[in-house]
């Protein structure tokens, strides 16, 4: 007879690859079920993401087989709770995940809403909040223009906005509230007070993920989310340009900062190359090429990714579909490859706390 004691000294020799330490060790073996010769049970991982999922099952399987019985029917049930940064002001959300850029013109919200869209594909409860206040273009991005979102009062007599819900994602922007035709003259202290107002008074409900995409350069709106709310981790977007480089290193130099100290998640590298549609194995490297990679190197954080200089990825946008909406278009597979990599990084940054 099989006991339990069996099951999980078999399952200590299984290593969780990103957090070098064993599946029973870190507390993801659950729900062990013994009937006859057949075995079930939970494997929880860090994240609905994790792009190892498949190797720890297989490896799970390995163990039983060669620790206790090659005969043993094994049913592994793959599930997750997603690890969150301690201290969350706004409760609910377990990771905040800023995606940011040095410049203006390298596809920051394109990543933003991808990403977003990738992480709930993943099987995520996410959220998309487009802070970039003189720029907002979340509502285009997501066929919302002209949409006004809800606003209910609680029991305790709050009232909290209501995210507008779309592909699967809660979705919010102060393009919902100003006009879409008319400039946005605001200074700093207004900007940084609608930011706040934004993130306070919504009601976010449960996230596993909340991304902001947030206004280009380094301003007042990033000092004030990075040091009044606890951020998970921040996605820099660049292209392969120079001088897009130069600017991505001055916003990475941001988050260094003793004062903010937020951790970079990792480089994404927009627009990184052309492929025709009549020549899809070819790829024309427009604007340099493995700028992005070489600047992850230089600074020892994750390369996350290339995103191919398309007109598709543009039109999706246009139109209100965000590619990876489409899953049997080849970007979306890049961004599914980014959003795991980003949950893979919160996932060893959390451990690690």
């Amino acid at each position: 007879m099989i006991t339990k004691e069996q099951v999980l000294e078999a399952l200590s020799y299984v290593e969780e690859p990103d957090l070098k330490k064993d599946l029973v060790t870190l507390n993801m073996i659950q729900n062990i079920v013994i009937e006859d010769q057949k075995v079930s049970f939970e494997v929880v991982l860090t994240t609905p993401a994790c792009p190892l999922k498949d190797h720890i099952e297989h490896a799970c399987r390995n163990a039983i087989a060669h620790f206790i019985d090659k005969n043993i029917a094994v049913d592994v049930h793959m599930t997750s709770r997603v690890l969150g940064k301690e201290g969350n002001q706004l409760l609910g959300i377990k990771n905040i995940i800023l995606v940011s850029s040095g410049k203006g013109g390298v596809g920051k919200s394109t990543v933003a809403a991808n990403l977003a869209l990738s992480l709930h594909a993943k099987g995520a409860k996410t959220g998309l909040l487009d802070a970039d206040i003189y720029g907002p273009s979340l509502p285009i991005m997501f066929g919302l223009e002209g949409e006004k979102p809800q606003s209910v009062q609680h029991e305790d007599g709050t009232v909290k906005i209501q995210p507008i819900e779309k592909f699967g994602i809660k979705l919010l922007s102060i393009g919902f509230f100003t006009d879409p035709n008319q400039p946005i003259p605001w200074r700093g202290p207004m900007a940084t007070s609608a930011i706040k107002q934004l993130l306070n008074d919504t009601d976010w409900g449960d996230l596993d993920y909340l991304v902001i995409d947030m206004p280009p350069g380094t301003g007042d709106i990033h000092i004030t989310v990075a040091q009044n709310y606890p951020i998970a981790g921040a996605v820099i977007v660049t292209t392969p340009q120079h001088v897009a480089l130069a600017d991505a290193i001055k916003g990475m130099g941001m988050f260094l900062m003793d004062s903010i100290n937020i951790p970079l998640l990792g480089i994404v590298e927009n627009m990184a190359y052309f492929t025709p549609a009549e020549l899809p194995e070819n790829k024309y490297y427009i604007f340099g090429k493995g700028g992005g990679t070489r600047l992850a190197e230089e600074y020892k954080i994750p390369f996350l990714g290339e995103i191919p200089l398309l007109k598709g990825i543009s039109d999706a946008g246009d139109n209100g579909f965000p590619i990876a909406i489409d899953e049997e278009d080849p970007t979306t597979k890049a961004f599914i490859a980014i959003a795991e990599k980003v949950a893979q990084q919160l996932s060893i940054i959390q451990a690690v706390r």
